[in-house]
């Protein structure tokens, strides 16, 4: 994709991984920063890789809050209300493997999840991000590559990315 970055995901455990830039800037973070009663996950953006992006835009962090035994309930975007985490899941048909979202700034989003990819798809079906497993001989575990008009939504982006990755570990 011209006009991209890459971010390389460090760990597969979609709960508990970190993202760097090729200048080795951590970019984002992903980890449990609670168990007990329930998980709660934070995605963070680092503030000294989102200050060289002057188009990254949105919320700082997201953070999850799962049901009893890891089941799916709700999402928070910076101080935003709450929203349960099957809106950022919606299915539009059901025999369809897609997950659509709307990012805080109105717009519809598709993910289009074929194992070991995912397709980030704005609602002109261009795709504006892709997460793509890594190779067996490379150091980090996968890869994500985001367009520069992405990154005004790129914490949504990451934040959705996460669910679709928990959703399917968790096989819901």
């Amino acid at each position: 994709m011209t006009g991209s970055y890459v971010l390389l995901q460090f760990s597969e455990d979609p709960i508990n991984n970190y993202f760097e830039d090729l200048e080795s800037r951590k970019a984002f973070t992903i980890r449990a920063v609670e168990e007990n009663p329930n998980l709660i996950v934070k995605v963070t953006r680092e503030l000294d890789w989102s200050q060289q992006h002057p188009d990254v835009m949105g919320p700082d962090n997201s953070f999850f809050y799962f049901g009893p035994s890891r089941t799916p309930g709700f999402l928070i975007y910076g101080n935003t209300p709450h929203q349960p985490m099957a809106n950022s899941r919606r299915q539009k048909k059901e025999t369809s493997t897609s997950r659509y979202f709307t990012a805080q700034n109105g717009k519809e989003f598709k993910w289009r999840i074929a194992a070991p990819r995912l397709e980030c798809v704005d609602s002109k079906g261009n795709i504006v991000a892709v997460w793509e497993r890594s190779q067996l001989e490379d150091e980090f575990h996968a890869r994500l590559t985001v367009k520069q008009s992405a990154l005004a939504v790129i914490t949504e982006i990451m934040t959705t990315l996460t669910l679709n990755r928990v959703a399917q570990a968790l096989n819901w």
